[in-house]
């Protein structure tokens, strides 16, 4: 990247957003580039080699797969897709719980998704979710738990209306060769600068200045797709100053934490069944959900979220990996202990250009969104995961408010032009 080059199109960040984004402009013939703090493209998607086969530290799961515009473009690049669907529902089966207890947590978890769509559409303020659990509850843990999954925070920190406007379609398929490798081939051909770290960004003249680690550049638009936290905490100073109300749209929507971990399943294990699923615990929110040999390889993938992650990640890969193996051992017993090792694992709390996993509205706060994802001026442009509604934590979600972005840019460029 060389130092003072102009550009129709500044992007900053190259995961998801970023990525569909400059593919759009690309095509639309505009010059642009893509300003990458790391040293690879993918953001928060992300697959590394592992001795047993690939795995996912970032999104894994091509989630709403038959309406979800990567599952496409994956079998359009020749990619092996694994469409059995996620047997989520029997990781109480194989914790032990009787018919009867599955029949009795299944009730118990329609009627709190019931009061949470009846309340999330209701002309009500918003409020925590947690104040839709039964008081006293017996399956209160575990619906708190799965929050923690799936939003990366327990429910007093989750809006009700944000909640409840997730859209998914409940088919859920992934990519055998990792997610992140197909969100990184996207990218292949676009010009990336990479380890090139944006400090700030002046919109005052007729051109836009982006000062990053490797020089400075012009454009006449700047499209930011990094995380919401990262927008929050101003590690990007703009001049001027974003406005108060998208400061504040970003506070309201941080990062969730969620973190996986990889074990090695060496020698001949137990009876643990492909592609199937456990709970640590039933009975307590700090657990983890562990998915037994994926793709039928000798693996064991640990999920955990909420405050355990973040407590799991300050002490080390070390006590993630322990956490995870007593939990596994109480279930399948104590000779599993000696056939697990730890092979990989995120910690995506403590990444300098994440600071989180994916977004999560806080209560009163699911509005937020669309503050967020609002334009400045026609010449600053936003875009990510915490940007689309009913997509939101997803890559696909990103991929889509990319794109959408890259159009509204497209047609305010055409705009000026017509003016001259």
């Amino acid at each position: 990247m060389a130092d003072g080059i102009a550009y129709d199109v500044a992007i900053i960040g190259a995961g998801a957003a970023g990525i569909a984004a400059g593919r759009c402009l690309v095509e639309a013939g505009l010059r642009i580039v893509i300003l990458e703090a790391r040293d690879r493209i993918g953001g928060r998607s992300h697959t590394v080699a592992t001795e047993a086969g690939p795995v996912d530290l970032g999104c894994e799961w091509l989630h709403s797969a038959d309406r979800n515009p990567l599952t496409a473009i994956a079998q359009g690049f020749g990619l092996a897709l694994d469409e059995r669907l996620p047997d989520w529902g029997g990781r109480l089966r194989r914790l032990g719980a009787s018919a009867a207890e599955e029949a009795d947590w299944y009730r118990a978890r329609d009627a709190f998704h019931d009061r949470l769509e009846e309340a999330g559409a209701a002309a009500t303020e918003d409020a925590a979710a947690s104040t839709l659990l039964s008081p006293g509850g017996k399956w209160n843990p575990l619906l708190d738990a799965i929050s923690t999954w799936a939003n990366g925070a327990e429910l007093a920190r989750v809006s009700i209306k944000d909640y409840a406007a997730y859209q998914d379609s409940g088919v859920n398929w992934r990519v055998r060769d990792g997610y992140g490798m197909l969100v990184a081939r996207l990218g292949t051909g676009l010009p990336v600068a990479l380890g090139n770290p944006v400090a700030q960004i002046d919109h005052r003249g007729r051109m836009i200045r982006v000062e990053a680690a490797q020089g400075t550049v012009e454009a006449r638009a700047v499209l930011l797709t990094v995380p919401s936290t990262l927008v929050a905490a101003e590690t990007i100073r703009f001049t001027p100053r974003l406005p108060d109300d998208k400061l504040a749209a970003a506070n309201g929507i941080p990062l969730g934490l969620a973190n996986k971990l990889f074990l090695a399943l060496d020698g001949t294990p137990p009876d643990l069944p492909p592609n199937s699923h456990v709970l640590g615990a039933r009975d307590r929110v700090a657990t983890g959900s562990y998915e037994l040999r994926p793709h039928g390889r000798p693996i064991v993938a640990a999920y955990f979220g909420g405050n355990l992650a973040r407590e799991l990640e300050l002490a080390g890969p070390s006590a993630m990996a322990s956490f995870a193996i007593d939990e596994l051992v109480s279930i399948f017993g104590t000779g599993l202990r000696a056939q697990l090792r730890a092979l990989a694992s995120s910690a995506w709390h403590g990444d300098e250009f994440a600071r989180g996993s994916y977004s999560h509205a806080l209560p009163g706060h699911a509005g937020d969104r669309a503050t967020l994802a609002r334009p400045i001026g026609d010449r600053v442009f936003f875009a990510g995961e915490a940007c689309i509604p009913g997509d939101f934590s997803t890559a696909h979600g990103a991929y889509r408010s990319g794109r959408e972005a890259a159009d509204a840019i497209i047609g305010a460029l055409d705009r000026k032009r017509i003016k001259r």
